[in-house]
């Protein structure tokens, strides 16, 4: 089996996008779509992008947990029943107009830019705010908090956010993907070096407590840093204690009783979460490349696609996933012909599940990884191109939107509770530009009465 290369350094998109809008935003509804919408995972392309290392859709997928206590037999009921639902949820990464055109259960956002350049939060984002040396009143301030109106208060941007989406009937789920940008670092084992800086990391948990004081009491779901907890993996020895990180340290506050190690840091964050927004869910990324293999280009079908889960369970069990609501899966950062045409590779899914990769064999590695967590999951990012795409500018070809609407079945079979479609970054097809497909798919969904996860 080969291992593979680091993934490509595709997320600057975000600080620099923010950068460019600043200038004209004037509702806090319409600048839920601004800065960090374009921001996307490569979890699921590279690492292991060269990985071909085969893949059993039919092998089992049990698994106790730490606990040793078997799976529900219906992993997301009690987690839909708390936030006051009984179907799979359906959600995008969306302009606030789309969001309003259809019943959509979940609207989605990133937190993706630079800090602030003390521990101290900002008041004005016109007077003593700074990121990067560069001072937030002069319209260039590479900080989410400030990337609103610069007459309102910092921190606008998720506080719009939360409070548009609800107004919608909607949940907001905030994406918090900092600690890359955040520390000026490269992509993979370099950025893990900022969590032994006690600077980097007092501004960094200060930012994360603030993000999280604009959540407040609103029900929401949050997603901690989609790629670092893979990262950790791809680069320890399984070991995620082995791994210095400055947080008792940095935050004696809210993190005094952690270890000073990554698994103090993820359980920190958890921590600080249950907090300062009580009301929210909170879930870790599983990344399916993490144990140096990449099981969603897997094509041999001999591999045990749910031993090799157990395996990123297992290591996600060590950062504390135990004490969170869900895990976070996905299935690409960005369409299929995209790769196809700009890059040259095949990253499609047969949908007939006859050869592999296929959609069998991600929900198999995706329901071992329920199983032995003993917690639902929630497919995120996923592409929103469809055939019918000319495979040009901004609309591409995928076939995930069509498979995972006339599949809900197998979603709620692999503990699913939720699907959402995203850009995984400013090139790729997004509910705007892929010919109205999501809409239609969503308004059907709904108009057929959604899909329950357990049997009545």
């Amino acid at each position: 089996m080969r291992t593979f290369p680091l993934k490509r350094m595709t997320r600057l998109l975000p600080l620099t996008l923010g950068l460019l809008v600043l200038a004209g935003c004037s509702s806090s509804d319409d600048d839920e779509q601004q800065p960090g919408a374009d921001a996307g995972t490569d979890a699921g392309t590279t690492p292991g992008s060269d990985a071909g290392t085969g893949g059993n859709p039919d092998a089992g997928t049990g698994g106790n947990t730490d606990a040793g206590t078997q799976p529900e037999a219906c992993l997301g009921d009690a987690f839909l029943k708390s936030l006051g639902k009984d179907r799979l949820l359906v959600g995008a990464q969306m302009e606030s107009a789309t969001a309003g055109s259809a019943p959509f259960d979940v609207h989605y956002l990133y937190l993706a830019s630079g800090m602030v350049d003390s521990t101290n939060v900002c008041t004005s984002c016109t007077s003593g705010c700074s990121s990067g040396g560069v001072s937030c009143a002069n319209g260039a301030c590479n900080w989410w908090g400030c990337w609103q109106d610069l007459s309102r208060t910092p921190g606008d941007y998720v506080r719009g956010f939360v409070t548009s989406t609800r107004g919608r009937g909607q949940l907001p789920f905030i994406t918090y993907y900092m600690q890359l940008l955040g520390s000026g670092l490269g992509e993979g084992a370099q950025q893990l070096q900022a969590l032994n800086d006690v600077n980097f990391m007092r501004r960094y948990l200060s930012d994360w407590r603030y993000a999280l004081q604009q959540v407040g009491t609103a029900q929401a779901l949050l997603h901690l840093e989609p790629d670092l907890w893979g990262y950790l993996q791809f680069n320890s020895n399984g070991d995620p204690r082995t791994v210095p990180a400055q947080v008792a340290t940095a935050n004696a506050t809210d993190c005094a009783g952690q270890e000073n190690n990554a698994s103090g840091f993820a359980r920190c964050m958890v921590a600080m979460a249950r907090k300062y927004a009580p009301n929210a869910k909170v879930g870790l990324h599983a990344s399916p490349w993490s144990t140096r293999i990449d099981v969603y280009l897997n094509t041999q079908a001999s591999f045990d696609v749910a031993g090799e889960a157990r395996k990123v369970a297992d290591f996600l069990l060590k950062l504390g996933a135990a004490d969170t609501d869900f895990i976070v899966v996905e299935a690409s950062d960005r369409d299929a012909g995209w790769y196809e045409v700009m890059r040259g590779e095949d990253t499609w899914w047969d949908a007939t599940n006859a050869t592999r990769p296929n959609f069998q064999q991600a929900f198999t590695w995706v329901r071992a990884i329920s199983e032995r967590l003993n917690k639902p999951n929630f497919w995120w990012q996923l592409p929103v191109g469809n055939p019918n795409l000319p495979n040009s500018g901004t609309s591409w070809r995928d076939n995930r939107v069509d498979y995972y609407f006339t599949h809900t079945s197998e979603l709620a079979a692999a503990h699913s509770v939720g699907f959402a479609f995203g850009a995984g970054n400013g090139e790729t097809t997004t509910p705007e530009s892929d010919n109205g497909n999501l809409v239609n798919r969503v308004r059907a969904y709904k108009q057929a009465g959604g899909q329950r996860l357990c049997a009545q």
